[in-house]
Formats: C-alpha cells, structure tokens, sequence
C-alpha cells in the first residue's frame, strides 16, 4: 500500500513524503574523518625522511573518533534489527537510472561509485610512478649511488621469493601462498555470500531452516574474509614455516616505507652484484592500495559479524533478503578490486 507520492507505509510516518531516514552514516562518516586526520597525525615522518616520529597527543582523538564510528554502527544497527521488509522506500521521482528503484539500492550504488574513485586514484597514481621511475632491475650490472631511488616491486619479494626464495611446490615460491590462499578465499566468499541471499529468498522452507542456512552461509563468508586479513598479517609481518613451507614476512625482508638503503643483490656467479637503493615508492605504492583494500575487508567482517548475529536470531527472509543482496553489491567489489590488485601488485 502507498499513499498519493507513491511511497510505501511502513513504521515511518510518511505523512510528509519521504521518511526521516537514519543519521548513522553521517555520524559514522564523521567518526572516520575525525580518526584517520588525528590517527595520521600521531605518525609523522621525521626531517631525514628514514623513520617515524610518534606523537601520543592527537591520539585520544583518535580514539573518539573510532568511538563516533562504533556509536553509529550500533544505532544503525538497533534500527536495522527490526526490519522485517516490510517497507521498501523507492526513488519514484527523477529520471532515469534511478526511477522506481529502492533508495537503499541506489544509495550503495552511489556509494560504490565513490569507492571506485578511490581505488582508481590508487591504481593511476601506482601506473604513473611505475612507468616514470626507473626499475631497479634496469640498474643491473651499472655503477650507481648508494640510495639511489628505483623501484623495486613487491612481485621482487612475493612472486620471486626475494633473497629467501623457497618452492616447496615447485610452480610458486612460498612467499606467493597467502596471497593465493586470499584470492581463493574471497572468489568463494563471493560464491557463500550469493548463496546466503539465495537462501533467504526460498519459501519452501521453514522459517527456522531457512534461518540456519542463511546464518551459516553468511557466517562461512565472515569466516573466509577473516582469514584473508590473517592471511595479509602473515604476508607482511610474521612469516611462516610450516612444515616444507618457509617464508619470512615483508617487514624481514626489508620492504618497508622508509628503507632508503636497501641491499638489493642481483645476478649470479660473475654477473652478481649489490647495490643500495632507496625503495621507500614502491613500498608505499604497495602498502597503500593492498592497506586500503585490506580497511575494506575489514569493514565487509564487521557488517558480516551483525549480519550473523540477525540471521541467527531469524531476522531474514523473502520479505528482506534484499538488505543482503545490498551488502553482496558491496562484497563483490571488494572481490572485483582484490582480482585488480593480485596480478598487479603481486605477480607484474
């Protein structure tokens, strides 16, 4: 049922139009701006560029920021709860694209086209250095000076093996098995979090059933999403050895955003040589787009960790299974982007 502007009814009073829709992702957003200025400014790069100075004094705002960001989730959630799908508000007056489509969907929507000007920022600032600064492999053999800026890519490191370069497979160093092990957990996070929405559309199950099966599907992909940050934790900071499997970590290999004195060792037998380079842009460039990717992940764990906790409880159905197919939009581009990510910063 809907009333002369063609709006559904719902709990909302709708006596003047459009609802009065929630405030929670303004205050989230504000909570995001707040901790990332006052986060970064705790860590600051000192004169000579090589090192960090912390500054504990921006961050208890910080802090509040991530509290604004938790106050939010937590109100959008107590008002999500409820939501039964029985009111479905729609964009009924406009033109085209968005006409006759619900307003939750067309706020994604906008929302990813957002996201999308991120990471092409990312991806065209990584081409334009990558193609104008001289790749380290081109200095091979020649004379330079020591810190001499070059790049060196990550691929060096993860596809190559680096300097502790280790195959126990044969086709792949293990420095490169995280980032595999992570592509195929999100390509069958995108397949669970399909089949969760599938799976609150069927009426020919019982409610009880049905709520099951939703929780355990979304609840396979919170737990394949939080295994690519593990994953991503190993690859940069522990390490492993497992068995046949050994690998160190990044952060022992050296590929940090301040090492302007890298040893980079090339060739063999009388073709071997060392030199020292400053690898701080392809560091950054590298830690930058996969971090970035990495924070969307994590966003994508704790929506999934609340859609969970509602499925468990029987909060979906047919009448809302949309409000997973929205946040499955959401997942498929984190997947998208990491397919985009992989090849060119790990393997190229």
């Amino acid at each position: 049922m809907s009333d002369d502007h063609g709006y559904h009814h719902g709990p909302h009073d709708w006596s003047h139009g459009a609802p009065h829709n929630s405030w929670a992702p303004i205050v989230i957003s504000l909570g995001s701006g707040v901790f990332l200025f006052f986060f970064a400014k705790a860590f600051t790069m000192n004169e000579g560029m090589n090192g960090y100075i912390y500054d504990s004094a921006p961050l208890p705002l910080a802090i509040a920021g991530l509290a604004i960001i938790f106050a939010g989730l937590i109100a959008w959630w107590k008002q999500d709860f409820s939501f039964d799908g029985s009111y479905e508000p729609q964009a009924t007056h406009g033109s085209a694209p968005f006409s006759n489509v619900d307003i939750r969907k067309v706020g994604m929507w906008v929302f990813l086209m957002s996201e999308m000007m991120i990471f092409s920022s990312l991806f065209s600032t990584y081409i334009r250095y990558r193609t104008s600064i001289v790749s380290c492999y081109s200095l091979e053999g020649t004379v330079v000076e020591p810190g001499t800026a070059c790049w060196l890519p990550a691929s060096y490191f993860i596809a190559k093996g680096g300097e502790h370069a280790n195959s126990t497979l044969g086709f792949m160093p293990d420095a490169l098995v995280p980032g595999a092990i992570n592509t195929f957990a999100l390509i069958i996070s995108s397949y669970t979090i399909v089949m969760a929405l599938k799976t609150a559309k069927r009426t020919d199950l019982e409610h009880a059933e049905r709520s099951i099966k939703v929780r355990n599907y979304l609840g396979a992909t919170f737990c394949l999403a939080t295994l690519f940050l593990v994953m991503k934790m190993v690859e940069w900071f522990i390490g492993f050895h497992i068995g046949p499997f050994e690998a160190p970590s990044l952060l022992s290999d050296q590929f940090t955003i301040h090492n302007d004195a890298y040893t980079y060792n090339y060739g063999h037998g009388a073709e071997a040589g060392a030199m020292t380079v400053d690898i701080r842009m392809a560091a950054s460039a590298f830690y930058l787009t996969t971090g970035t990717h990495g924070v969307h992940v994590f966003a994508g764990i704790i929506g999934l960790g609340y859609m969970v906790v509602k499925a468990h409880k029987g909060g979906y159905g047919p009448g809302n299974a949309v409000s997973i197919e929205y946040f499955g939009l959401y997942w498929h581009f984190v997947d998208l982007a990491w397919v985009a990510v992989f090849p060119a910063f790990y393997l190229y």
